[in-house]
C-alpha cells in the first residue's frame, strides 16, 4: 500500500489542504519536541549537579509542553475537518457516478449501500489516527537525528542503522494485513447484499417455508465476517508486538551505549539525557503508523472499491435536443454484458411510428426488458443503434428524451412518503385536484392521495402499486409510454381494471410494452417476438 493513495488527491480537494497542514504541523511539533528534550535535560542537569532548579527552564519547558497539547489539538481538528469533508466529497462522488453509470455500475444495491454508508464512514481513522502520525513520521525523525548528530554521532549512527527496520516491518506486514482486510471487506459486502435480498423477500420466503433456511445462510455469513475479523485483529495485535519489540530493543541498544560512555567519562551527563529523552522519540511516530494503520485498513479498502467505481468509464451523454414524439428506430441493435456468456439482447430491428402501440412476447431471458432499458437509453447498445427520427440516441441528451417518456416497470419503485408525493414524482408542481385526476384515470379513484406509504409502498396490494405507477404516467402526460409487463402477478379481477387503464393512457401515444397475458396483447397494433 502506498503511505498516500494518489487517488484521494484526485477526488478529494480537501486531502491536498490536509496534508500541507499536516506537514506544517509535524514541523512545529518536531521543533517542540527538541525543545522540550534539550529544557528538561538543562533542569534535571541543575538540580542534580548545581542542587537548583533553572526557573527560566521550567518556564519554557511548560511551554513547550503546553505548544505540543495545542499542535496536537490543531492536528486533530484539522484531521476531523478533513475527514468530514473528503466523506462528503467521496459520498456525492459515488452517487453521481453510481447514477451516471446506470444498471452498468460493477455493485449491486446492497453492496453500493454499505460502501456509501460504512465504507465511506471507516475513513475516519485514516484521516483522524493514520494521516496524522504519517506526517510526523516524516518529521520528527529526522529533526531528531539532526540534533542529536551534533552532539553524538554513535548515537544518531546507531538510530540511523536501526530506524529503516521497523518500516521495512510495516510493508511486510502491511501487505500480509491488507489482503485479510479486503477478504474481510468482501465478506461484508456479500453479507449486505444478502441480507438485503432475504428482507425484500421475506414475505415469499415466509410462504414458501425458506425464512428459517435464509436465517441459516445470514448465520453462516455472519460467522465467516466474525471469524475473518478476528483473524484481522490477531494479526493487528502481532504485528504491533513485533514492532513494540523491535523500537524497544532499537532504543535499549542506544541506552546502553550511553550508559557505558557515561561510565568511562566519555560522555556528559547533559549530552546523554539529550540523546536518552530524544532517541524514543524518533522510534515512537514510526510505530504509531503502524498500529494506525490497521484501524485505517477498512477504510482504505473501501476507498479502494469506492475508486474502482468512480474510475469505470460512465457513457458520454449527448448534448442534443431530443425531437419531439419521434419515430423511434432499432437497427440491428444487441447488447453484451461483461461476464454472461451469450447476448442480453440479440441483434434486433424494430421501428415505432408516433401513435402506435406495440407488444413486444418472447421467452424469459430473450431480452425484453433490455430492449426498453437501452430505449430509454439506460443501456448502451454493444452495437447497432437506436434512433429518433433518424438521429442516433447517443448524441441527444438524456434528459430532454426522459422528459418525453412515461415508464411504468414491472416493480414500480413506491417511496415512503404520501401517496400524492408518490404520483407527484414526474410533475413535483402538480396540484392535488391534478393527483386525483390521475389516480381516477388509472382505476385508483378510491385511494386516499394524503395516505402515508412505507418503503417500497408498504401498505398497498401489488395491483394498487402498479396502478399508482400508472397515475404517475397519467399525470407525466408525455408522449412517449414504456411499460414492462405491467400486469405481471396480477390476479384476473386486477389485471382487467389496469389493463382498462392502459388502454386509456396508451391512446394517442407511442407505446412500447412487454406482454405475456392475451388481455394485455389485444391493446396492441402489433406484436413483435423475440
Amino acid at each position: 500500500m502506498k503511505p498516500v493513495d494518489p487517488r484521494l488527491l484526485r477526488y478529494a480537494r480537501a486531502t491536498r489542504v490536509f496534508l500541507l497542514a499536516n506537514v506544517a504541523l509535524g514541523l512545529a511539533g518536531a521543533g517542540l519536541v527538541v525543545a522540550q528534550a534539550v529544557l528538561l535535560a538543562e533542569v534535571v542537569v541543575a538540580a542534580f549537579q548545581q542542587g537548583s532548579l533553572a526557573g527560566d527552564a521550567l518556564t519554557l519547558l511548560a511551554g513547550t509542553a503546553l505548544g505540543r497539547a495545542l499542535v496536537s489539538w490543531l492536528t486533530e481538528l484539522a484531521a476531523h475537518r478533513a475527514g468530514a469533508a473528503v466523506k462528503s466529497e467521496l459520498r456525492m462522488r459515488l452517487l453521481a457516478h453510481a447514477a451516471a453509470l446506470g444498471p452498468g455500475r460493477p455493485q449491486n444495491t446492497g453492496e453500493l449501500a454499505t460502501l456509501a454508508t460504512r465504507g465511506i464512514d471507516a475513513l475516519d481513522d485514516y484521516f483522524a489516527r493514520y494521516l496524522p502520525q504519517l506526517g510526523l513520521a516524516v518529521v520528527v525523525p529526522a529533526a531528531v537525528l539532526a540534533r542529536i548528530v551534533v552532539d553524538d554521532w554513535v548515537s544518531a549512527l546507531t538510530i540511523a542503522v536501526t530506524l529503516p527496520l521497523i518500516p521495512v516491518f510495516m510493508v511486510l506486514i502491511g501487505w500480509a494485513t491488507q489482503a485479510r482486510t479486503d477478504r474481510q471487506w468482501a465478506l461484508l459486502s456479500r453479507l449486505a447484499h444478502h441480507f438485503l435480498d432475504v428482507v425484500a423477500g421475506l414475505s415469499t420466503l415466509k410462504v414458501f417455508g425458506r425464512a428459517k433456511a435464509q436465517a441459516e445462510n445470514i448465520r453462516s455469513l455472519t460467522g465467516d465476517y466474525r471469524r475473518a475479523t478476528l483473524r484481522t485483529l490477531r494479526l493487528a495485535l502481532l504485528s504491533s508486538f513485533a514492532l513494540e519489540l523491535l523500537a524497544s530493543l532499537s532504543v535499549a541498544l542506544v541506552a546502553v551505549g550511553v550508559g557505558m560512555r557515561l561510565v568511562h567519562g566519555d560522555l556528559d551527563l547533559r549530552t546523554g539525557l539529550v540523546v536518552l529523552i530524544l532517541a524514543p522519540e524518533a522510534y515512537l511516530p514510526l510505530r504509531q503508523v503502524g498500529v494506525q494503520y490497521h484501524a485505517a485498513a477498512e477504510g482504505l479498502s473501501a476507498a479502494d472499491q469506492v475508486f474502482r467505481t468512480l474510475q469505470t468509464p460512465a457513457p458520454v451523454p449527448g448534448t442534443r435536443p431530443a425531437p419531439s414524439a419521434p419515430t423511434v428506430a432499432l437497427c440491428e441493435v444487441y447488447v453484451r454484458h461483461q461476464g454472461r456468456p451469450g447476448d442480453s439482447l440479440p441483434p434486433t430491428s424494430l421501428t415505432l411510428t408516433p401513435g402506435e402501440t406495440v407488444a413486444l412476447v418472447g421467452p424469459s431471458g430473450a431480452g425484453k426488458s433490455t430492449l426498453l432499458h437501452t430505449v430509454l437509453g439506460l443501456t448502451p447498445p454493444t452495437g447497432g443503434r437506436v434512433l429518433l427520427d433518424g438521429e442516433d440516441l447517443a448524441g441527444v441528451d438524456p434528459a430532454s428524451w426522459h422528459a418525453q417518456i412515461a415508464w411504468v416497470p414491472q416493480h414500480p419503485h413506491l417511496f415512503a412518503g404520501t401517496l400524492a408525493e408518490n404520483v407527484r414524482l414526474p410533475r413535483p408542481e402538480a396540484d392535488d385536484a391534478q393527483v386525483r385526476d390521475a389516480l381516477r384515470a388509472a382505476g385508483a379513484g378510491d385511494l386516499d392521495p394524503a395516505t402515508v406509504l412505507g418503503e417500497q409502498g408498504a401498505g398497498l396490494s401489488a395491483g394498487q402499486r402498479q396502478r399508482v405507477a400508472l397515475a404517475r404516467a397519467f399525470l407525466a402526460d408525455r408522449p412517449v409510454l414504456l411499460l414492462d409487463e405491467p400486469t405481471a402477478a396480477l390476479d384476473l379481477a386486477t389485471e382487467e381494471s389496469v389493463v382498462a387503464a392502459i388502454g386509456r393512457l396508451a391512446r394517442g401515444r407511442t407505446a412500447l410494452l412487454v406482454a405475456h397475458r392475451p388481455a394485455l396483447l389485444a391493446l396492441a397494433d402489433r406484436v413483435v417476438a423475440l
